[in-house]
Order: C-alpha cells, then structure tokens, then sequence
C-alpha cells in the first residue's frame, strides 16, 4: 500500500482532529481548533456562573485571539504570569490584567512603562515583600496608585506569605503606602489536584480557610478588601461556588491529556494538539517521530503526549528532536501522521512560534503565539 492509500486509509478512520490538507502542515506543529476553544470557553462562563466571575489565565495559549474570543464572550478580567503576557492581553482588549508575579529588578519599571503605555487596561501585581511594596510605591503617585494584591501561600510553598501576622501586617502596610491600593488577596493552590472531586474540595476547603479569616480580620480592622483571586483550574469548579471569588482557571481553554487523565469531572474539550510524522522506522511497530524536547513538554516523565489513533504507543526514547516509540499495534511508516494531545499543554505552547487553525477539518491559518517570548515592546 502507498503512503497517500495508508494516509487516505488512516483520514477515513479519523475523527475531529483530522486535517484534510495535512500535506501543507509542517510538522512537528502545534494545532488549534478555535470551534472547541469556544465550548472550552462557554463551559468556564457556565461552571462559573457567568462571565464576571472569571479572571481565566493566559499564560496557557498567550494567544491574543483567545483573548478576544474571551472578551467577545463578556470576559474583562485576566491572569498572567509575565509582562510579555500582561501586554499582548491589553492589546487584544483585556480592560483589567493581574500580573501573578511579583515585579522584581528591572520589571518594576517595565511595570510602569506597561502602565502608560496601555491606559485603557487597569493593571495590578504581586506583591510578598515590604522591599517590593516600597520599590513599586515609586512608580505610582497619589492621584494613580499602583493596584496590589498581596500573594497567599495555601500550600503551593513557591511564593506569597502563609495568611497570618506577617500577611496582615504587609496588607496593612500597602493600604497605607501612597502610590499604591491595596486591591486585595491571591492565592494559587496548584498542589491540589485529587481525583475524586469530594476529597478534592475537603483539601481546597482546608487551604482557602486561612485565607477567609485573614480577609474577615482585615474587614473587621476597617480594611477594604475589593478582591479575592484564587485557584486554577483543578479546584475552579470549587472556587466557582464562592460568590466573592475571582475564579482563574486556565489550562481548561485548551485541555490537555494530563487533567483529562487525572480531573474526570471536567468535561472540556482537547482544543490543542501537536502534529508529528514518522520520520524513520526502525522495525515493524517501532518508529521515530520528529516529536522531540523542543516539541512537546518534557518536564513531566512518559506518557508526554497521548497519540490518537495508536492509544498504546509508548516512549522508548527521547532526546531533542526525536521521539522512538513502540505504537502498540499500528506499523507506522516513513511520512505518516500521527496527532497527540500533550500532556501538560501550557509548556508545549511556548515551544512553538505559530500555531496552526483548523476549522472545519481544513488548516486555514497560522497564529503567532504573541507572548510567547518575554518582550513585546515593553
């Protein structure tokens, strides 16, 4: 049988994530399906109970289409982790962007550029340190403050203070520092990742029970508190029940075989894949895909990606530009295709300069992946 009779063999087969003009594709790719980015979207507003309640992430696609699908939605609040990510959403129309990192050396003044540059947006950061309040206290004035949310630690152990004397003692500190608004309280709790949604939410329920009691202390001391931003997208259906929480999944716009793997409650669709082709075959049901480190996550150990259409392949080696894998009942040849859905979708985006759109089982167009580096102008 000839590469085109195996390929037209294999389409025929297919399901959704099939390209029709896959010989215009270059591989490795990364693949986006905007139609299922748009149900992942419309489940976040309806999980959430509605549009304002979200304050979903980007540093998952950095896609300013994505953006503009969100907004288009009724979304106006966004997450990011850098200011690379903090600008391509104020260019795409996010009217108020949460650095979720806390600006250090020389991102405090970029900060502060990022702030005149885009107006229209409101910004906030980061803060755990009275060294930081004080550095970011110089770029505000009294008449434009600085918006800061103090960072919680609720077991993540990465960054934020635990809510305690020193938590309260910083958030007292930043209400009364001029230059800056104490704009209230995030926390991340990552670390919670339970299968069963019941533990799951005992675990979260625990984490988010300090941080309710340092909000209620700071209420009662005559604090203003004007937002609360918790979770991601493991414990935002639990997040999502708090009627004064800002929600901030993001992960769940794309999906990945890791959550998929691991979350059964979440129904959300892969809306992201990669796209490789057998580059060499080694023997009958051992190939070598051109699905390297620089393709897909690493940082994880196998299965990295999950293969539609061979379920049972797995890795048997791994290095920078190739991946050999046994395909557990297909004998791929030279030229095939093969689609996978990552296993953590969020890294696998930033290996990539463009992504390529499909709609309607066509590729149609490329989408640079706009915050991809660390810079855009600021």
């Amino acid at each position: 049988m000839s590469r085109q009779e195996r390929t037209s063999a294999t389409a025929a087969n297919d399901g959704w994530w099939t390209i029709s003009n896959v010989e215009d594709v270059a591989s490795p790719a990364l693949i986006v399906y905007p139609d299922r980015v748009a149900a992942n979207v419309d489940r976040m507003i309806a999980i959430a109970g509605g549009p304002d309640r979200l304050r979903p992430h980007v540093k998952t696609h950095k896609l300013p289409q994505i953006v503009r699908m969100q907004t288009n939605r009724g979304i106006s609040r966004f997450k990011c982790a850098t200011l690379a990510e903090a600008e391509m959403t104020a260019m795409a129309g996010g009217a108020d962007v949460l650095l979720a990192y806390q600006p250090v050396g020389p991102a405090v003044g970029r900060f502060a550029r990022l702030i005149e540059r885009y107006p229209a947006t409101s910004f906030s950061a980061l803060v755990d340190s009275p060294d930081v309040l004080a550095d970011i206290a110089r770029i505000g004035t009294i008449d434009r403050p600085v918006t800061l949310l103090l960072d919680l630690d609720v077991g993540m152990h990465r960054t934020g203070l635990a809510a305690g004397d020193r938590a309260f003692d910083l958030y007292a500190s930043m209400a009364a520092t001029p230059g800056v608004r104490a704009g209230g309280l995030h926390a991340y709790d990552g670390h919670l990742r339970e299968r069963d949604l019941d533990e799951r939410r005992a675990r979260c329920e625990e984490a988010f029970a300090p941080l309710e009691s340092l909000r209620q202390r700071l209420v009662s001391s005559g604090y203003d508190v004007p937002a609360v931003v918790a979770g991601g997208t493991p414990t935002f259906p639990i997040h999502a029940q708090r009627p004064d929480v800002e929600a901030s999944p993001g992960t769940c716009v794309l999906w990945d075989a890791g959550y998929g793997s691991t979350l059964p409650d979440l129904d959300f669709l892969p809306a992201a894949l990669v796209l490789t082709r057998a580059v060499s075959r080694l023997a009958p049901g051992r190939v070598c895909l051109d699905l390297g480190h620089k393709a897909i996550a690493s940082e994880n150990p196998h299965p990295r990606v999950q293969l539609l259409g061979a379920p049972d392949a797995s890795a048997v080696g791994h290095s920078e530009e190739h991946l050999v894998l046994d395909t557990g009942g297909p004998d791929l040849h030279v030229g095939d295709v093969l689609y996978g859905i990552p296993w953590h979708i969020c890294p696998t985006v930033a290996l990539y300069d463009e992504a390529v759109v499909v709609r309607d089982g066509c590729a149609v167009d490329r989408w640079p992946i706009a915050a991809r580096g660390r810079r855009i102008t600021v």
